[in-house]
């Protein structure tokens, strides 16, 4: 009967596995703490809440707690009380654009959030710490597919560089106080009920009201979409498999730490990737079959922060949980087109 902390419960993923928590889990508690921040439309965070009420059985605990994981006091509470089996750490301020502009919401939530989750940790031991870090991390490594193997030293955003100190603090409390750790790169996540700040969903808005919508790097960009399927799939593999505790020769504990990447492998070019989005929202009925998405596009130079490629190597999430990402560029956004139509009518 494991008692499970999601952080970032109302977000994009973490909504997504506390559902597929409950579809697996018999028994047990899930606490999932979020600050509902307005980064974006929290009515989108509340529409998710609504949905995991709605999805939750019989038998298994639940709560809700509106809460900043920055809040050192209130997490120390929530793990005196409940005494957590396996701690997932979602919440976070997310995007690179943004960290440019709002420093310190990321020092706030990135840094000090996590230090009180490695510190409550240490405090309440757990049997697994999972956190999401990012291909971010990778900055603009020439070198691809990006392997966890590969040095990440020079993060070309604040977000990135808060990611690259998730994983350091991680490591240094799994060496001080052996507390099993895994850190997950994810690479652009995308979904139904996903985050507007992401392209497939921003671009959708901008289509819907005759904006024009600008593709960075004129369109010479690729990135590795990941469907938040199979991101939760990976998350729960990796949940059930923390790093094994064992001492090195000098008798003292060698970290039981690990990263993976969570990538589809597949980078697609940007203007692939519009295509697939304008031919999928025309198939969902979200934009009339006469559109003229050419006087709605424009190619611009790249932007501050962000990288021109991402490409995930997860031949390690492969060799150790035995799974690989599978759901397609076109099957996912047709999901997101479906949704999208449904949602906003």
């Amino acid at each position: 009967m494991k008692k499970i902390l999601v952080t970032g419960s109302a977000g994009f993923i973490g909504s997504n596995l506390v559902k597929r928590l409950f579809r697996e889990m018999e028994g047990g508690m899930i606490v999932g703490i979020d600050n509902l921040s307005d980064y974006y439309d929290p009515s989108l965070k509340e529409y998710r809440l609504r949905e995991l009420e709605k999805a939750k059985p019989a038998g298994t605990g639940y709560e809700f707690v509106k809460g900043n994981i920055a809040d050192k006091a209130l997490l120390d509470k929530l793990f005196e009380e409940y005494r957590f089996d396996i701690v997932v750490n979602l919440a976070a301020q997310a995007g690179v654009r943004y960290s440019i502009e709002n420093p310190d919401v990321y020092i706030e939530s990135n840094i000090i959030g996590f230090y009180n989750i490695l510190e409550a940790c240490r405090h309440h031991p757990v049997e697994h710490l999972v956190y999401a870090s990012s291909s971010s991390v990778y900055g603009g490594n020439k070198k691809v597919p990006f392997s966890t193997d590969d040095r990440v030293d020079n993060p070309v955003s604040l977000y990135a560089a808060t990611k690259k100190s998730n994983e350091l603090m991680a490591h240094c409390y799994s060496k001080l106080y052996d507390i099993p750790s895994t850190g997950l790169r994810f690479f652009t996540v995308y979904g139904p009920a996903g985050r507007p700040d992401m392209a497939y969903f921003g671009f959708t808005d901008k289509l819907l009201k005759g904006q024009t919508i600008q593709i960075y790097n004129y369109g010479n960009c690729r990135r590795d979409f990941t469907y938040v399927d199979d991101i939760v799939e990976g998350i729960v593999r990796v949940m059930a498999k923390a790093p094994e505790r064992r001492k090195g020769e000098d008798g003292l504990p060698v970290p039981p730490y690990a990263v993976y990447n969570i990538g589809g492998g597949r980078p697609e070019n940007l203007l692939d990737f519009v295509k697939i989005l304008q031919e999928e929202l025309l198939a969902a009925g979200v934009l009339p079959e006469d559109y003229d998405f050419e006087a709605h596009r424009e190619l611009v130079p790249m932007q501050p922060g962000d990288v021109p490629v991402t490409y995930a190597d997860a031949s390690a999430l492969e060799r150790d949980f035995g799974f690989t990402p599978k759901i397609t560029l076109r099957e996912g956004l047709r999901n997101f087109a479906r949704w999208y139509k449904a949602y906003y009518g």
